[in-house]
């Protein structure tokens, strides 16, 4: 498929849904999005575009589509939902909450499972002939859906940069075009080897990485909300110095993390190298340890780059703006480092995300990437899940047809 006919055939279908959007006297909706950098640029940007068009919009920030919170947020009937940089993963979950009761719209860049409620739309440009890995970002995706509600958004094109500098490699596909239009618009401008938003007068790049401090670190203390604001309204001398102080603080987690890992090493196995964090990201949110995995996975005097990175971290039990998780949870989190990452590419072993799909089949909640992967389960599953992690490495040649 060409980019012109995928592309041309995305914005048919996001069309269709804005005129079903239009059609409804009802101008509310419920706005679910990602705890990270491109999760909070996809919030800013979708709600914005929404308010814009007179709508009132709740949030909800969420670590993980969790199940009881999904089915919770569908219960409802005639209700509009969105998701930005969540919900692929878990289409099919949220297809079996929503019963055709409400209008659901996902706006995402991770492996899509297939939707089975006609009311549930997936928007992910993976659908579409775009890899999520290096074509787009979440916030590209809902950035493309703005503008197919009203063009005028396209000033919103800044945000699109930030969250895809979470993508290694440069503005490439989808952003590319996007960073061409901005420049040609004057919403962005060359800034030494990144973009200025103009709006704003903050380089994307330094944008997204304070999003990624007050989302992963701030989830419990309102971090997600004022990242979100700040991509509407600037980096306030509030925010910077909120993100200097949750940025210390991880620091210091990730330093005594560290400390302990050289002391103690990680548990080695054949394919896979693992670690426990216990107690030492406590009061920050769960993406901190895939943050931690990745800047571990090039740590060459601790890990062997030819093995996965498996960290676990035990999930705290409150959402929030939510309410209380039943059951104890813990989250994995799975990096390839670069050299593991040819042989993935050659077939020769699972990307992250297929590796974890078929270790935590049955009890595990997952979504990811190639190289960058986590699921959560329950906190009783983590020797099950190496267990089977090893499992699925050695036995991957003869998977290579699922």
């Amino acid at each position: 498929m060409s980019e012109r006919v995928s592309l041309s055939e995305f914005l048919r279908d996001a069309r269709k849904v804005v005129d079903e959007i239009r059609s409804r006297s009802v101008k509310a909706a419920t706005l679910v999005y990602h705890d990270d950098g491109d999760g909070l640029c996809s919030a800013a940007i979708v709600k914005a575009a929404l308010e814009h068009e007179g709508y009132a919009v709740k949030t909800l920030c969420l670590e993980k589509a969790y199940d009881e919170v999904v089915k919770s947020l569908h219960e409802g009937v005639n209700e509009i939902i969105f998701y930005a940089d969540l919900g692929s993963s878990h289409a099919d979950l949220i297809s079996r909450y929503n019963a055709g009761r409400n209008l659901t719209v996902i706006l995402d860049h991770h492996d899509p499972k297939p939707t089975k409620d006609p009311k549930v739309v997936d928007l992910n440009l993976e659908h579409y002939g775009f890899s999520g890995e290096s074509d787009f970002s979440g916030s590209t995706c809902c950035y493309l859906f703005a503008k197919a509600l009203d063009e005028r958004n396209s000033c919103l094109a800044y945000l699109a940069l930030a969250g895809s500098c979470e993508i290694p490699n440069g503005f490439r596909g989808l952003n590319d075009a996007v960073l061409k239009e901005a420049l040609k618009e004057g919403v962005v401008r060359p800034k030494g080897k990144s973009f200025e938003a103009m709006k704003l007068r903050a380089r994307v790049d330094d944008l997204f990485s304070k999003l990624q401090i007050l989302g992963a670190v701030g989830y419990y203390e309102g971090g997600p909300e004022l990242g979100a604001k700040a991509c509407l309204n600037g980096l306030t001398e509030e925010v910077k110095a909120k993100v200097e102080e949750l940025e210390e603080r991880r620091k210091e987690a990730n330093r005594r993390l560290l400390e302990r890992l050289y002391q103690e090493g990680l548990e080695e196995g054949k394919h896979v190298q693992s670690f426990d964090a216990g107690d030492v990201f406590k009061g920050m949110g769960t993406k901190v340890l895939g943050q931690f995995c990745s800047f571990l996975s090039y740590q060459r005097r601790l890990v062997n780059p030819n093995k996965y990175v498996l960290g676990f971290v035990n999930v705290p039990p409150n959402v929030p703006s939510w309410g209380k998780l039943k059951g104890a949870l813990a989250k994995a989190s799975v990096r390839a480092p670069d050299p593991l990452r040819l042989k993935i590419d050659k077939g020769e072993l699972p990307g992250a995300v297929q590796l974890l799909y078929l270790a935590s089949e049955g009890f595990g909640l997952v979504d990811g990437h190639r190289y960058a992967a986590s699921a959560t389960f329950s906190a009783d599953k983590k020797a099950e899940l190496v267990k089977n992690v090893e499992r699925v490495a050695s036995s991957w040649p003869l998977r290579l047809s699922l």
